[in-house]
């Protein structure tokens, strides 16, 4: 859904500010949200007892009945390094993927003699793009694991998720080199779906891993805590990155992101067989 929105919404707004204003455009999007947040208020159910189903804390306390031999205290589970490679590989890959969301239409129509709907339709380019990469990203994974079921060291979904890498660093490098003012549309739009595949597709593993990975008292701390380092890597790709642009352009700038993503990938590679199990792990896991 989100991606749907995103490759259409640039499209749309691009042809009705031809007729209206900028402001009219935020407006009408600022009522479809508040409208939408009135259908979820009468739609969206808050309890599983309101649908018939038993109260998650009961669940618990009955399924619990003492201390589960997979829950972890919070320094065992914080101090688990796949926790943190998980995290910072997020933190890169959100960080550029908000970079080229943010800044690729400057980049293209600044320095790339592009043209306004051009880079509107780049931007709906990598959103389909991701679309189609965050359903092949779980359907691809999600066999692995059927095949090889979840190991401690090592995790089937890696492999899925480092070749996803490469492909936004061989899709960036393509994207700064090759395209110019006279570069054909559809290799410019071919550019933003591969680069949207190759990035959503790890945006989806990261917080399925962490999940699958963390301790089942801290299954929600760990998709928490990498969607927080994912969030600083949008931070980052916004002053940060335009410092750099301003200070030198934005071939610099995306050279720079395209660097980092590569360097990223080949750690994550090198640290694939790294010990997944976070947290506590008991002398028969051993």
């Amino acid at each position: 859904s989100m991606n749907l929105a995103g490759s259409l919404g640039p499209l749309i707004a691009t042809v009705l500010a031809q007729s209206y204003g900028w402001r009219t455009i935020l407006s009408v999007s600022g009522l479809i949200c508040v409208a939408s947040s009135f259908v979820c208020l009468l739609v969206i159910k808050n309890e599983p007892k309101d649908v018939g189903l038993p109260s998650i804390e009961v669940a618990a306390k009955k399924s619990k009945g003492g201390s589960s031999s997979d829950e972890s205290t919070l320094s065992e589970f914080l101090l688990s390094p796949y926790l943190w490679l998980l995290s910072v590989s997020y933190l890169v890959v959100f960080g550029v993927k908000t970079a080229c969301t943010d800044w690729g239409q400057l980049f293209l129509i600044q320095d790339k003699g592009q043209s306004t709907l051009m880079g509107s339709s780049y931007m709906s380019a990598l959103e389909l793009g991701g679309l189609i990469g965050s359903v092949a990203a779980g359907y691809y994974s999600d066999k692995a694991v059927a095949k090889q079921g979840i190991r401690t060291y090592g995790n089937p979904r890696h492999f899925v998720l480092i070749l996803m890498m490469a492909g936004m660093f061989v899709s960036m490098y393509l994207f700064r080199v090759t395209v110019t003012a006279d570069s054909p549309k559809v290799w410019i739009l071919f550019l933003g779906a591969a680069f949207g595949f190759s990035s959503y597709g790890p945006m989806a593993l990261f917080g399925v891993i962490a999940n699958e990975s963390a301790p089942s008292n801290y299954c929600g701390t760990s998709h928490a805590i990498v969607a927080l380092m994912a969030n600083i890597g949008g931070f980052l790709s916004g002053l940060p990155f335009s410092t750099i642009a301003k200070h030198y352009d934005w071939e610099m700038a995306f050279w720079v992101a395209e660097i980092v993503c590569g360097i990223t990938a080949v750690c994550f590679f090198l640290l694939r067989n790294v010990r997944t199990k976070m947290g506590h792990m008991s002398k028969k896991s051993d």
